[in-house]
């Protein structure tokens, strides 16, 4: 027959150990939730910032018929290509110059591939029209639904994980409260077999309750414990918060891009934004087509400006 006292003593013995391990799986897992979406936003921050430095440089109405989508997928081009060649120009001694090793574990390079494609892919068939389109839709969905940065390690679902671990501080509350009333409800049946006439068999059995007692109520410390480092760790590393600054960052880029544009004409030459391109020639080819098109405008004013032969 199985002795539920001492079931109950187990559970109370080995629940303080539960609840560590799984505030240690909970902590780590917490940790490179935010460490993903935080690859997310790095790059969105390296597109605002090349965005607005575009910007500052612009004059207005000096140049006509900018394309949003062209301009578009110039600045992400150039974002992807520079932030990663200055990364590997800084690894480049290192021995692995293929892949580091938190683009194996987070597939950070790809993912940031796999969104600059998506969001191409989405802005070509915009309608042009003065009004600002539903931008912020468009980038909260091809965020949402890239396949790299919504699992952690490429197989544990983010959105779950980070609703448990959410969860966590109070399980641990629970946990405490609950190994205490087992400790309590365990010793009660002790207490039926007092004596009050042996005074010396009544204080043993006494004595014993509240060591249970004792014993019982640490379970509740500790799950407190737990629930306020929870608390505390779920604050510091809030995934919630940098996916916030994430998606506004991204989206003002964008405004400002569809601003500075003329129209969303799709050229009929484009060709498709390859992720594994040399960093270094595709920086240069595009330095190269500027040069070509600003000498190509500047033939152009000379031309207007000529004088014409009477």
């Amino acid at each position: 027959m199985v002795n539920t006292k001492t079931i109950a003593e187990y559970f109370i013995i080995v629940l303080p150990y539960v609840m560590a391990g799984a505030f240690v799986v909970g902590a780590f897992f917490r940790a490179m939730i935010y460490y993903t979406v935080r690859r997310h936003e790095w790059f969105s921050r390296e597109f605002e910032k090349r965005v607005n430095r575009y910007m500052e440089a612009e004059v207005p109405g000096k140049v006509k018929g900018v394309s949003f989508y062209v301009l578009s997928k110039r600045m992400l081009e150039r974002t992807y290509y520079e932030v990663f060649e200055i990364r590997d120009r800084m690894k480049r001694r290192k021995p692995d110059s293929v892949m580091t090793w938190s683009d194996r574990i987070f597939l950070v390079k790809q993912g940031c591939a796999w969104l600059v494609k998506d969001i191409l892919k989405q802005l070509k068939f915009l309608k042009w029209h003065d009004n600002n389109p539903k931008l912020l839709n468009i980038t909260k969905a091809t965020f949402h639904h890239n396949p790299c940065f919504n699992k952690v390690f490429g197989v544990f679902p983010m959105a779950s994980m980070n609703d448990i671990i959410s969860i966590m501080p109070g399980l641990f509350v629970v946990a405490g409260i609950l190994g205490t009333f087992i400790g309590i409800a365990s010793g009660l049946g002790d207490l039926g077999g007092m004596n009050l006439q042996d005074l010396e068999t009544t204080k043993n059995i006494m004595d014993k309750f509240l060591h249970e007692i004792s014993f019982a109520m640490k379970s509740s410390i500790v799950g407190i414990v737990f629930s306020l480092s929870s608390h505390v760790l779920n604050t510091m590393m809030s995934p919630e918060r940098a996916y916030v600054s994430m998606i506004d960052r991204f989206e003002s880029a964008l405004d400002l891009l569809w601003y500075r544009s003329d129209n969303n004409e799709y050229p009929t030459e484009d060709s498709p934004f390859d992720e594994h391109k040399d960093a270094v020639e595709a920086l240069a080819e595009d330095a190269l087509n500027k040069e070509i098109s600003r000498g190509a405008r500047t033939r152009e004013m000379l031309e207007v400006r000529k004088p014409k032969a009477s």
